[in-house]
């Protein structure tokens, strides 16, 4: 029996309410520790454009939702607009004035200020995976080999039952949910695969299967599969072991090790992009992010909250990303700056500016040609 799935207004307040969550997520953390060394906020907008409506805290700083909910801003004091541009140096302040100036603070905190943005996207990130440690246990099973289909890749290849897979590619694999991090990434390559057999190492070079998974709107992805199990015939998991109740600590070491597993996917699969090997088709904008959301709302707050943990995550990586315009290409100024000695000229960083502007933008009008394109007709 079917269930119906998320109606359009169900979907559309759904996004809203959560892309505007990690908007803030993101845009606090650039407005905590500019707080901590002690600059004036002048505004704190979620969302962009005209203000629908806000309130003015007793200091000064105007919290606000805005028209636009794609986005948001902290505009500190000195800044000329909402991006606070590294070149934006106001002029004719008093001496009282620059101690609280962003533009006027030491190059370490600026940077800090600037990459807490991110941080704090990523830490939201960990704690939400950690917690899920913590609320439903972990399975932590070895990388061996317990099954080996004989026609799929790793038959063919040699793999033997009880082969203990240690490396993929020069990566090294702690655990069986490793080996598909790399190979689903990788289909129709030829990797090399370092195996433990009865106390020696074994390389075998098995070319990884195609296989496709089909969204909602039709849309076929390519994912590589090794076709070696973790269970028997009788579905036992002998080399898993259950913690079921663990601790905070290794809840939280769990969540980070989730969250540089997945890092490292998104940035594989960018650098495959962007080598040519998989097709920028599969980038979702606005329209295909609204419907996962909507979606999962719709199956549960666990669901919605575990979607919001893995946009959080690429959030975070994406701002940090040295393209001007985003957190990373203030830092990228700011590290030539440190270099240098003196911040490159202003003529310099409005030229990246300008530049990293029409990348942004050529990227969002990629993704929403993608968008509409998925859409059934």
């Amino acid at each position: 029996m079917e269930t119906e799935g998320p109606g359009l207004f169900f979907t559309i307040a759904a996004f809203i309410g959560g892309f505007s969550l990690l908007v803030f997520i993101h845009e606090w953390g650039h407005y905590i520790v500019g707080r901590i060394f002690g600059v004036k906020i002048e505004t704190f907008s979620i969302g962009m454009g005209k203000e629908l409506f806000g309130r003015t805290d007793k200091r000064g700083t105007r919290w606000k939702i805005s028209l636009i909910p794609l986005g948001g801003y902290v505009r500190f004091f000195g800044d000329a607009s909402a991006a606070s541009n590294p070149g934006d140096i106001p002029e004719g302040l008093t001496e009282e004035e620059k101690k609280v100036c962003y533009h006027f603070k030491p190059l370490w905190q600026r940077a800090l200020i600037v990459f807490a943005g991110p941080a704090v996207n990523l830490i939201a990130a960990v704690l939400v995976f950690g917690a899920f440690v913590y609320l439903h246990g972990v399975a932590i099973t070895e990388p061996v080999a317990v099954s080996v289909g004989a026609e799929d890749p790793a038959g063919v290849a040699g793999f033997q039952s009880h082969d203990r897979i240690t490396q993929i590619n020069g990566q090294e694999v702690d655990r069986f949910s490793d080996i598909a991090r790399i190979v689903r990434l990788r289909p129709g390559h030829t990797l090399d695969v370092v195996v433990e057999r009865e106390g020696r190492e074994v390389i075998l070079r098995p070319t990884i299967g195609t296989k496709y998974f089909e969204d909602r709107f039709g849309n076929r992805y390519p994912y590589g599969y090794l076709g070696v199990g973790n269970s028997d015939e009788d579905g036992r998991t002998p080399y898993t072991q259950v913690i079921e109740h663990p601790g905070f600590w290794l809840s939280m070491s769990e969540g980070s090790r989730q969250m540089v597993s997945t890092t490292k996917m998104i940035f594989t699969t960018l650098g495959q992009m962007i080598l040519g090997v998989r097709s920028v088709k599969e980038l979702g904008g606005p329209v295909r992010i609204a419907t996962a959301i909507g979606e999962a709302a719709h199956d549960g707050l666990e669901s919605l909250v575990w979607l919001l943990a893995m946009l959080s995550l690429n959030l975070g990586i994406v701002n940090l990303l040295p393209i001007p315009v985003l957190d990373g290409g203030h830092l990228l100024f700011y590290g030539l700056e440190a270099i240098k000695g003196s911040p490159i000229s202003k003529k310099a960083q409005e030229a990246g500016f300008v530049a990293g502007f029409a990348l942004m933008l050529i990227f969002m009008l990629l993704v929403t040609l993608n968008d509409l394109q998925s859409l059934p007709l």
